[in-house]
């Protein structure tokens, strides 16, 4: 739902390969999908791939034993990739969804997430009137955000524009040029672009509690779930998580790991494979 809502009538790169210096167990490298456009998880800074599920993979890869590289591709590439078995796995803050668990097995989840709407510094939208009243307002394509608004405004009605984009940064450019009046993202997406200095705002919030997690390919063809939810148990009990969460967010509280996962993941029903309750 939609927080400080005070009026009614809305609802509320580059592509390159960087490894781990990890030992792989049987020789060939996991390609890991990324999109190097999406702070504070992942993204690019003079020619190396940064972020917390960066670093984080880095972490559970040497943890145990495995060696991966980065291969960025644009967002609406990344679950087909994964599904057609293109890439190894996707790390990638991805949010947890019914639709993409049907295509999907996930690992335990290790963060979960609300959306932010932003506005620019300087624009006299609020919450409602960003998300109404003829607004036009941004989104990534594919994202759960755009899938939102598109639910819940443009089904339903409401006089909005919604655009469609390959990445967030892309985004709030033309909300500061006055392309968009509005862009809803990720709580730690629009934290880290303020941060940063982006000039915008947050004006409300749409409470989500989205889990998010790594995937694999369904049925986890390649065995890594075993591992992946290892390394994520022993990188948060070591401290190293909360440490690259840091690094990166320092307003963003340590959630406990795994957060909430929704019955409909299959890959996350008991026995939950390398991770005991």
């Amino acid at each position: 739902m939609l927080k400080h809502l005070s009026a009614a009538g809305v609802v509320s790169v580059v592509s390159m390969a960087v490894a781990t210096p990890a030992l792989a167990q049987d020789g060939d490298p996991l390609v890991a999908g990324v999109e190097a456009a999406f702070p504070p998880w992942a993204y690019v800074e003079d020619g190396a791939y940064k972020g917390i599920a960066i670093d984080a993979m880095r972490a559970i890869a040497e943890d145990q034993g495995l060696t991966v590289e980065f291969k960025d591709l644009p967002w609406p590439s990344l679950i087909p990739a994964l599904a057609k078995g293109r890439i190894d796995l996707l790390v990638t803050g991805l949010n947890v969804t019914e639709a993409r668990a049907k295509v999907l097995d996930f690992s335990i989840p290790w963060w979960e997430n609300d959306d932010e709407v932003l506005v620019a510094a300087d624009s006299d939208h609020n919450v409602v009137t960003a998300l109404c009243c003829g607004a036009t307002v941004g989104a990534q394509g594919g994202a759960t955000q755009y899938e939102w608004l598109q639910a819940n405004l443009v089904d339903r009605d409401v006089d909005v524009t919604l655009r469609a984009y390959e990445d967030y940064i892309t985004a709030v450019e033309d909300l500061g040029t006055g392309r968009l009046d509005a862009v809803v993202t990720s709580t730690d997406t629009a934290e880290e672009l303020i941060d940063k200095g982006r000039p915008i705002r947050i004006v409300g919030t749409i409470q989500q509690n989205q889990p998010q997690a790594l995937a694999v390919q369904e049925g986890d063809p390649k065995g890594l779930l075993a591992q992946l939810n290892a390394g994520i148990v022993n990188i948060s009990e070591s401290g190293q998580w909360a440490e690259i969460v840091k690094t990166y967010s320092p307003q963003a509280s340590i959630r406990p790991i795994p957060t909430t996962m929704p019955d409909y993941v299959d890959s996350y029903q008991t026995p939950i494979p390398g991770y005991t309750p």
